[in-house]
């Protein structure tokens, strides 16, 4: 039986390979809309409640990009999943810079994408099972609203953008969080000084998550930042 609340929003522009898609992905138990033309596609999702979108870039008359930028100012947190052919590093950047959760070039294995969309849809129903209390960091305990971290009873502030970067991180604990995803997300801007500024911010947490050797947020050069925490710290 499929699960009613686990909604696609399909733009995929080519009949065949959008018809064998969209029948796929119901028969693993998702509901699928599926539109054929980006002209048509922010008016149809305005239309439902989505839990993932996978979008064509190569589209006629409104590009994939674009759509995606309309359907981020509808909605600030829906994922979505480009699925395109082109591979070029300034258009893997643009996908991401749009807000997106992952890049996919075509031809790609239905399996693996199947497997994207699983750890997606798993990590953003962890994100709301949260979202209204508080975070487990290895020994800390990170609440949202009251913006602080606490271990063994020391409670340490943070800011307003410490505090939505942390929860970030938490949101891609163990998984890559893109760098244009954070600062897209938290600053709207991807340029230079933004960029640096969220270094500064990064380099904060860590010195606040420090007394727990279990925990480290690393680095991935060129493409963004792991909250690591290892279950048995050595």
């Amino acid at each position: 039986m499929k699960d009613q609340n686990l909604n696609i929003f399909l733009l995929e522009d080519d009949l065949s390979f959008g018809a064998v898609l969209k029948s796929y992905l119901e028969l693993n138990d998702y509901e699928v809309t599926w539109v054929d033309d980006g002209k048509y596609a922010v008016e149809r999702f305005r239309q439902g409640k989505f839990q993932l979108c996978l979008l064509d870039v190569m589209l006629p008359n409104v590009d994939g990009f674009s759509v995606g930028e309309e359907i981020r100012t509808l909605d600030k947190h829906v994922p979505f999943i480009f699925l395109t052919a082109k591979a070029m590093k300034q258009d893997v950047l643009k996908g991401y810079e749009v807000g997106a959760d992952d890049y996919v070039t075509k031809p790609f294995d239905t399996e693996v994408l199947l497997c994207k969309i699983k750890a997606i849809l798993s990590r953003g129903r962890a994100h709301e099972s949260t979202h209204a209390d508080s975070y487990e960091i290895g020994s800390y305990r990170f609440h949202l609203q009251r913006r602080s971290i606490v271990r063994n009873g020391i409670e340490q502030k943070l800011s307003p953008k410490e505090a939505e970067l942390l929860e970030l991180l938490v949101e891609y604990k163990n998984d890559l969080l893109p760098r244009e995803t954070a600062l897209r997300k938290i600053w709207g801007d991807d340029g230079y000084f933004t960029a640096r500024s969220m270094d500064v911010y990064l380099t904060k947490l860590r010195k606040y998550l420090s007394q727990d050797p279990a925990i480290e947020i690393r680095n991935i050069h060129s493409s963004g930042f792991i909250l690591q925490v290892l279950d048995d710290p050595r």
